[in-house]
């Protein structure tokens, strides 16, 4: 398989380059498409993800719809009875396949439908926090596993019209989410710092091996 471009872009050079596209790749295809935005923890995807559904709806108002992963989260107290919550995060913990059937019933759904979130400040799933209208023409669908090949994951590539390969530098990503989880201040300094190398990087790691089933790697040039 010939590896995907390789795009070193700016936030705001990426948000340019790939607008255009969307908008053309929705255009051919005349109904609902799926954009997925993948990448490890700490990559700014969500970020990107939300700033691409408020351009595209400044060029068709209500066009666009976000669709986090984290919302497919297991429910925190099956963690705690699986007795995972140190592997919070990784893919055995999230409900993969429920994520892969809620993304094909939205690809053809003519009704409204809701979706779960993920709260950071409560480390839980919320149920309805976001709703696509049957309006919307593009899925802006961001997660760390869309393109893992194995177990549930694998129904998910083949619904993304278009994927993208968040790439940051690792040592980057791991100050990001020290930061983000104290910034929430849940846990200890000593805890997040635990956390982090033992779950968030080896998913990023697992994650960087998959950027080869993107349509195109963005190596995003930011601050940390």
């Amino acid at each position: 398989m010939t590896p995907p471009p390789r795009l070193a872009l700016t936030p705001e050079a990426a948000l340019a380059r790939l607008v255009p596209q969307i908008v053309e790749i929705e255009s051919k295809a005349h109904r609902r498409i799926a954009i997925g935005l993948a990448g490890g923890p700490g990559t700014g995807k969500s970020t990107l993800a939300a700033e691409l559904v408020t351009l595209l709806d400044t060029i068709h108002p209500g066009q666009a719809a976000l669709v986090p992963l984290d919302g497919f989260h297991m429910r925190h107290d099956k963690i705690v009875a699986m007795g995972q919550t140190d592997y919070k995060g990784a893919p055995h913990t999230f409900e993969g396949a429920g994520f892969v059937s809620f993304l094909h019933h939205l690809k053809h759904a003519t009704e409204a439908v809701s979706g779960p979130g993920y709260s950071r400040k409560i480390e839980d799933v919320v149920e309805n926090a976001f709703t696509v209208g049957p309006q919307v023409r593009i899925l802006v669908v961001e997660g760390n596993y869309l393109l893992l090949p194995e177990g549930p994951w694998a129904g998910v590539r083949a619904l993304l019209d278009y994927a993208v390969f968040l790439d940051v530098p690792r040592d980057m990503v791991e100050a990001r989410l020290l930061r983000r989880h104290g910034e929430e201040g849940l846990f200890s300094e000593e805890r997040n710092r635990a956390h982090i190398a033992r779950n968030d990087l080896p998913n990023y790691d697992l994650v960087a091996g998959t950027k080869d089933r993107a349509d195109v790697v963005i190596a995003l040039e930011v601050k940390g």
